[in-house]
């Protein structure tokens, strides 16, 4: 054979360039490419043989919009600069792996008409499965994806209707946790750093602060919410500002932080400020991400399983994808507190 690899810039081989360079017809190309043990091996070498001379890839796309499916699954995820998606996806992508799939991921960044946009794309795609960290867990398009016959697990949510696997942590659990930790330390006034409401697990982790914190019959004024715009490092600092701007009688001797994002940024600015931690100022995080046992002063914070709690979502999605018998799940982990050098006690 003469022909040769395809340079960079020219035209892709096709198929018939394959048998017009094989000597054999279209026919018994594809079926090297889907069905080889109908081509005897002879012939099938000589039409591999082809391929690679002249550098033909197959087009994969092409052939599983054909089928109607694809070998890929996508995780949608809230926020692509919290390590603790990305800890989830890390866990989507094993699972995906040892069943032969690739994954493909998309950034809301915490916008809904971004995340939208994300799932018609995938809808076009035809992927098999589709896992979400949603903004908003009860948004309609969830049911529109549900209704074209495309699985959908929610991650790291819990959709109050129903109608779709989900699995996540207990997040008020969490909070109390969190919150019983301090007062066990001795705090006498807490604030709760996060925001905003429009986000599940901010609400659910200050309803568990508050829950504990009326069981050990603290004054609720004691308990003081400090709102973010964000959960991020930046917010967390402006937090750390706004606390050590109160008048001292009121100033909280600790705070709970509805992620390590927030509690990162918080020490940050304590530390800056001249602060002690835990000695002035204690700090529990939320999800245990990599950076909380590295910072300056080691961050206690309650923990998630992350990669757990990606496998399983996938687990639960490709099983709704292949098992025709498949019942919806709601999966709930259980919280724990990783206690560190930031809430050691005051001396």
């Amino acid at each position: 054979m003469s022909q040769q690899r395809a340079r960079p810039g020219s035209r892709t081989p096709s198929v018939k360039d394959v048998a017009a360079a094989a000597d054999v017809s279209l026919g018994t190309v594809s079926n090297v490419l889907n069905r080889p043990e109908r081509v005897s091996p002879s012939t099938r070498e000589r039409v591999e043989r082809a391929m690679a001379e002249l550098g033909f890839v197959r087009n994969e796309s092409a052939r599983q919009l054909r089928a109607g499916t694809s070998r890929t699954l996508a995780y949608v995820m809230l926020d692509a600069t919290n390590p603790f998606f990305n800890d989830v996806a890390q866990g989507i992508e094993l699972a995906a792996e040892d069943a032969d799939l690739s994954l493909f991921i998309c950034n809301s960044n915490g916008r809904a008409e971004r995340e939208e946009a994300h799932l018609d794309r995938l809808l076009q795609q035809r992927v098999q499965g589709i896992l979400i960290t949603p903004v908003n867990a009860d948004a309609p398009y969830l049911d529109e994806i549900s209704r074209r016959g495309i699985p959908v697990v929610i991650v790291d949510r819990h959709r109050d209707s129903g109608g779709f696997c989900s699995v996540g942590v207990d997040d008020v659990l969490g909070g109390r946790i969190a919150v019983e930790h301090l007062i066990e330390q001795g705090h006498h006034r807490v604030a709760f750093v996060g925001g905003p409401d429009s986000i599940g697990q901010v609400r659910e982790r200050l309803e568990g602060a508050r829950q504990i914190w009326a069981e050990f019959g603290r004054d609720p004024a004691d308990l003081v919410h400090l709102p973010t715009e964000a959960v991020t490092v930046s917010e967390g600092r402006s937090a750390g500002e706004r606390l050590a701007g109160l008048a001292a009688r009121r100033r909280p001797t600790a705070a709970f932080c509805a992620n390590d994002l927030l509690a990162l940024g918080l020490l940050q600015q304590a530390v800056s400020a001249g602060a002690r931690v835990p000695e002035d100022l204690a700090i529990v995080g939320f999800d245990d991400i990599e950076f909380a046992a590295a910072a300056a002063v080691p961050l206690t914070s309650v923990r998630q399983p992350r990669q757990e709690l990606g496998r399983a979502a996938a687990k639960l999605l490709l099983d709704e994808a292949i098992n025709p018998q498949h019942r919806h799940e709601q999966a709930t982990f259980i919280p724990e507190l990783v206690a560190r050098a930031s809430t050691a006690n005051r001396s």
